[in-house]
């Protein structure tokens, strides 16, 4: 090795200057290695020592720099006094401050022995130094800052984190739908005891009606869940006209049955009717959407004829089969899944707004037309049920809400179900869950109509199909109009318009479509990319693909 200060002969013969000369790291006692300016590997102790030894050799300043001082990093700044070769490398940087090289060149070293040390920055984490703690003492000695927000912040990244996985809107459809009928079963059973004894039948009648709907339900959700989209799309027009066809016959004497002056049921026998106006929500959404589709494939929908006919159209003559029946409540989230429709098409705002307006017209003369309705929008917010108990309904369901406090009063122990409430177990069903469950109970119904129509319209949002997108929002509008009406009837925010609370309430005819639009809603979450992508690589499907894998080996592979 040449002495410090020489140039070595195959420094010589590179042509490199006599202070960018690189020893080996065998030059240095600990081996460390520095980085120059083109990034290549370069000890460390040698660089410090070329340093040091210049400034001794040229008692000039700007000759101890050197020519190559501008393209390396590793000749000193400036002069000072030479340390020996054998001195730690910590103390020849304590000597020479900021004098010396930049970090780059001082990679390589420990991370104990720069920290704290004047003038010295590590630009990053070195191959020695291990991962940096995220919050208490450091490696150097000092006391690592801790992230803003402390635990919230962390939660609050923790589940950002969960809810972008593929698979999340997946689970919560799936999750809070099931977890909805379960407890609306529960609740059925509670609020329908007395009712049924009323009637002289057994306490579980109601229940027993509304669990085998909700198990026919469970299978048009598994089917509907594993439906292709292709096969979905060649069902909306058949769902149309049947659906059609059956409110046509309610309005046939002595096949349509009248249920609370609303002619809108058939009977099928014995103990069991139907509503087909709950059928012609999913056939409007599933007819609507495939029509949507298709004019959106032909760039059809910036022109307003074709973005409202044949949709509106043809909306309008199912709302004017239900108002044949009377059933404005119904009506009511037809029209709300026809404005969902309208206005994920894209439809601008003027056309939006005179639709809107000709709706609300049209609800004015059927509302002032029928005393019924009048007296319905008379007890919003009343407190007292009047003189002729017009208001009974509405102010015995606050009554019950009011009763339940933080906890309710416990399952079965309801007292508003004890004849004092109408309509306990299906459009008031809601008040019961309160009083039961109490304030605990109720939130934790809204939290999970919350959570399942925001994975509806993450459904709706991220995919690229258009029939998808529809149908999707369609199902969503449905579900959560139909809760917000309901619900904000039992609290006297709305009039009570009529409509059973989705997938809790009491009524078959109301939980098979609804069931089958949430294995809709599931089916349009497995489509996504991402979700076929982690549903594939489950550890249940990755056993499957094994299994099938071994069986086709030849038979000479083991």
């Amino acid at each position: 090795m040449a002495p410090d200060g020489e140039t070595s002969g195959s420094a010589v013969r590179a042509g490199r200057p006599a202070d960018t000369v690189e020893n080996g790291p065998a030059g240095h006692p600990d081996g460390a290695v520095g980085t120059d300016a083109a990034g290549s590997a370069a000890p460390l102790g040698g660089s410090l020592a070329r340093g040091a030894n210049a400034s001794a050799a040229h008692p000039d300043p700007a000759a101890a720099r050197g020519a190559s001082a501008p393209t390396t990093h590793h000749a000193a700044r400036g002069g000072g006094a030479a340390e020996p070769s054998g001195t730690p490398p910590a103390r020849r940087v304590r000597a020479l401050g900021r004098r010396l090289v930049p970090s780059p060149a001082l990679a390589g070293l420990p991370a104990p022995a720069l920290a704290g040390l004047p003038g010295v920055a590590l630009r990053g984490r070195t191959a020695r130094s291990g991962p940096r703690p995220a919050y208490g003492w450091g490696g150097g000695g000092g006391r690592t800052r801790p992230p803003r927000g402390g635990g919230l912040r962390r939660l609050y990244e923790q589940a950002r984190r969960a809810w972008d996985r593929p698979l999340t809107a997946y689970y919560v459809i799936l999750g809070a739908g099931l977890l909805i009928t379960v407890l609306g079963l529960v609740m059925v059973y509670s609020a329908s005891m007395i009712t049924a004894l009323k009637y002289s039948l057994p306490s579980s009648y109601f229940f027993r009606k509304q669990f085998l709907a909700a198990v026919i339900g469970a299978g048009l959700l598994l089917i509907a869940s594993r439906m292709p989209l292709r096969l979905h799309r060649g069902l909306a027009y058949p769902i149309l006209v049947v659906s059609a066809c059956l409110m046509v016959l309610v309005q046939v004497p002595g096949i349509g049955q009248s249920v609370n002056g609303n002619q809108n049921w058939i009977s099928l026998g014995g103990p069991f009717q139907l509503q087909p106006s709950e059928f012609g929500k999913l056939a409007l959404i599933l007819w609507g959407a495939d029509l949507l589709a298709r004019k959106q494939d032909k760039r059809l929908l910036t022109q307003w004829k074709h973005l409202l006919v044949p949709l509106v159209p043809v909306a309008f003559i199912l709302l004017g089969l239900i108002m044949l029946g009377g059933d404005m409540g119904t009506a009511i989230i037809l029209t709300a899944i026809l404005f969902g429709l309208l206005w994920l098409a894209g439809a601008p705002t003027r056309l939006f707004v005179g639709v809107l307006s000709v709706a609300a017209v049209i609800g004015a003369v059927l509302i002032k037309t029928n005393a019924n309705r009048m007296a319905r929008f008379q007890c919003v917010g009343a407190t007292d049920p009047g003189p002729d108990d017009s208001c009974w309904q509405a102010v015995h369901g606050i009554y019950a809400l009011a009763s339940g406090g933080w906890f309710g009063s416990g399952i079965g122990a309801s007292v508003e179900k004890w004849g004092q409430l109408p309509e306990a177990h299906t459009d008031f069903i809601f008040a019961i869950t309160g009083e039961e469950l109490g304030l605990a109970g109720t939130l934790s119904v809204l939290a999970l109509f919350a959570a399942l129509g925001y994975a509806g319209i993450r459904v709706a949002g991220r995919t690229e199909d258009p029939f998808v997108r529809y149908a999707a929002g369609g199902v969503t509008t449905w579900i959560t109009a139909q809760a917000v009406v309901n619900i904000g009837a039992v609290l006297g925010l709305l009039p009570i318009a009529g409509v059973p609370l989705p997938l809790f309430s009491y009524g078959g005819s109301a939980l098979l479509p609804t069931m089958f639009a949430v294995g809709l809603l599931i089916a349009f979450a497995r489509e996504d990319p991402a979700a076929k992508a982690a549903l594939a690589v489950r550890p249940g499907m990755r056993w499957k693909t094994m299994r099938r894998r071994v069986k086709e080996r030849p038979s000479g592979e083991r």
